[in-house]
């Protein structure tokens, strides 16, 4: 078995390849999968440097989603067979050759969608779509705001927000980012880079004829997060799912008094864990959308798995726009 291993905590360039690893069997109730691809995620970074908001004892693989056939099947598992498609969503573990897997975690993959695309979309879109339907309960005609819109969740946000039926703004830090984003669908776009992101909202949202949006999906924090969260308006929802940008912001306790807004977290991976049935739903809906065209997963990169420290360092320098994959 091949793997990238994390033996002591660090940046990227500290992980190690192996090549020489058994190959991995199946407990009761388990599954080995054959991974096709894995997809790399900020998280990933974090995990491998003790900044998450779990600690793996070392040494690990980081890596927090898969997608391949099943190779072998453990007792008791009656619903998977060998040969079978599947995506799988884990803390750790992903940047390996062969993945054993819980059975009852497993995803099944469409036929008619490539298991390269499978191992980018599950953590972005099923963050994207968790948040947008479970915790803002995002209604047609309503606008969301999407921070580091060119990013892995991000840019699944733009589409899933687009597809519900609401008005999306995309903001970036860069014109090429912003094109990406108008490509997903987006219908306004702001460079928070070149111009002032309260102001640019304040401006946008008066030629709208709104007080201020209704949703913001943030896997940014920073000093973004409070501009965007003075742009809510009245019953706002602002999503807090990460901080690509390294830092986390606080947040002035009387602004959601004021805008009777809610600040809503959203962790999609221990929602998997806690309610496999709700995320397979909403999954099933992510498949409907993508066979409609309605979706348009982007990788923009490939790498072999041994690249895998220039994978992760391409995201910690936010140079990736929608996915980065693994190919073991």
């Amino acid at each position: 078995m091949k793997a990238i291993l994390c033996e002591r905590l660090g940046p990227p360039d500290t992980l190690i390849y192996r090549t020489d690893l058994p190959d991995p069997n199946p407990g009761a109730g388990e599954v080995v999968i054959a991974v096709e691809s894995a997809g790399v995620n900020f998280p990933d970074i974090l995990v491998i440097q003790g900044l998450y908001q779990f600690r793996p004892e070392l040494p690990f693989s980081p890596g927090g989603e898969v997608a391949g056939t099943i190779a072998k099947v453990g007792a008791g598992v009656t619903h998977w067979q060998v040969g079978d498609r599947v995506a799988y969503m884990s803390l750790t573990g992903g940047f390996r050759s062969h993945v054993v897997a819980r059975a009852e975690a497993l995803m099944p993959v469409p036929e008619t969608l490539s298991l390269k695309t499978m191992g980018g979309l599950v953590l972005t879109y099923g963050t994207a779509m968790h948040g947008l339907r479970q915790r803002a309960n995002v209604q047609a005609g309503e606008t969301v705001l999407v921070l580091g819109a060119a990013g892995g969740v991000g840019l699944a946000a733009v589409e899933i927000a687009k597809a519900m039926g609401a008005t999306v703004i995309a903001a970036a830090s860069t014109q090429e980012k912003l094109e990406t984003a108008k490509t997903a669908g987006a219908d306004h776009v702001i460079n928070y880079a070149q111009t002032d992101l309260r102001r640019a909202l304040k401006d946008l949202m008066g030629r709208m004829g709104k007080t201020g949006v209704d949703v913001v999906v943030d896997p940014v924090g920073g000093d973004l997060l409070e501009p965007a969260l003075r742009a809510c308006g009245w019953g706002g929802r602002y999503l807090i799912i990460g901080f690509a940008s390294g830092s986390i912001p606080k947040i002035p306790a009387n602004l959601p008094l004021l805008k009777g807004c809610s600040v809503v977290g959203v962790f999609w991976g221990d929602f998997r864990l806690r309610d496999v049935a709700a995320d397979n739903a909403n999954f099933d809906q992510i498949f409907a959308w993508l066979a409609q065209g309605k979706l348009t997963p982007l990788i923009s990169h490939q790498f072999p798995l041994k690249d895998a420290p220039k994978a992760l360092q391409m995201i910690s320098a936010r140079q990736a726009q929608g996915k980065i994959i693994l190919l073991p």
